[in-house]
């Protein structure tokens, strides 16, 4: 029987006024913060406004979020993890899931594994610009360039990788991949998660304005390749709230309930490749604490964090990206705090 650990007030208490730092300093014009346990109702800490096109509406535990990579643990490693009981294996290599891909293709001997640990090889810069006006599948042109590491030789972080393993998804199982999304949240009870393009509104918060003068991004991806790929693609342009992104934590933290997904994210939480000393990659996931702890960041300002040992999780949702590309380094000091206070124990 799992135990679950209560948050402590004072943690919960020094998120908020990081939070509110951050929305004073001008880092996010405001966000949210997702907290619980498996067995108890979300809390939710808020700060600032949603962004000033939206007026003076106030960020909420409904407040529509573009994540970015947490796409990644939000749709392609769960469509990975119920696959798997339907011949989808994790040695598998890529072309054997795909069609047409020719065998000494050398993008296409690396396996879901590699792909999910970022150990690919692949190349390391996205650029689907560079393939306008070609005709070939996308897969054959992903697969069909020059690894810059042997599979499996190192981790490296990759999209190329993930965008791959939405079309073999998608491929396998017949349907697309933002239908096999949809069908996964709405079993879970995620019901305003969804790919974009969505419809500009105050629940939905802007990102970045690339143009001056111009209108900001806005329920479009702020990935410009999940843009390119319609908004749907293995490695970014999932919107969420932080009450889904808390409900699809409770789904997996739950003893039982969670089901595959909660025995897959078990088996993802072995160490595939060390990161850099005290982080190493699981499947999909950075694990710390000596693998007692598994979370994600997305670019636009996002992070969702497990604690399957203590039952307890995480979620920051903010649009950093409105004022600032150099998020990393700003949202630095609350995702430390986050790391930190799911770490402590009693």
């Amino acid at each position: 029987m799992t135990l679950t650990v209560p948050w402590k007030p004072n943690a919960l208490v020094d998120l908020r006024e990081c939070l509110d730092l951050m929305t004073a300093d001008g880092t996010v014009p405001g966000g949210v913060i997702a907290h619980g346990t498996f067995d108890a109702e979300p809390g939710f800490l808020a700060s600032g406004i949603v962004a000033p096109e939206c007026g003076d509406a106030r960020p909420g535990p409904d407040t529509v979020y573009d994540v970015a990579s947490l796409t990644k643990v939000l749709a392609t490693w769960p469509l990975v993890g119920t696959s798997l009981m339907d011949g989808f294996t994790l040695d598998t290599p890529i072309r054997e899931l795909l069609t047409g891909i020719p065998a000494e293709a050398p993008g296409g001997k690396v396996t879901v594994r590699q792909v999910l640990a970022h150990t690919s090889g692949l190349r390391a810069d996205t650029r689907l610009d560079q393939y306008r006006n070609r005709t070939e599948p996308l897969a054959d042109l992903i697969c069909g360039e020059p690894l810059i590491a042997d599979p499996g030789a190192g981790h490296r972080y990759i999209n190329r990788g993930f965008i791959l393993l939405g079309l073999a998804l998608a491929h396998y199982r017949c349907q697309r991949l933002d239908e096999l999304a949809a069908e996964l949240w709405q079993h879970i009870g995620m019901p305003n998660t969804t790919y974009g393009p969505m419809p500009r509104s105050a629940r939905v918060a802007p990102t970045e304005q690339r143009l001056t003068g111009g209108p900001r991004l806005w329920g479009m991806p702020h990935d410009d390749n999940a843009a390119l790929l319609g908004g749907v693609a293995g490695h970014a342009g999932v919107f969420t709230t932080p009450a889904d992104l808390a409900a699809f934590a409770t789904h997996l933290l739950t003893p039982r309930a969670g089901g595959p997904l909660g025995r897959w994210l078990a088996y993802s939480m072995q160490p595939q490749a060390e990161i850099e000393p005290g982080l190493d990659r699981g499947l999909a996931w950075i694990l710390a604490d000596e693998g007692r702890v598994a979370y994600h960041h997305g670019f636009t300002g996002t992070s969702l964090y497990l604690a399957p040992a203590t039952g307890r999780y995480l979620a920051i949702c903010t649009n950093a990206v409105y004022h600032h590309q150099d998020n990393r380094t700003r949202l630095a000091p609350l995702r430390a705090l986050a790391l930190k206070a799911i770490t402590d124990e009693p």
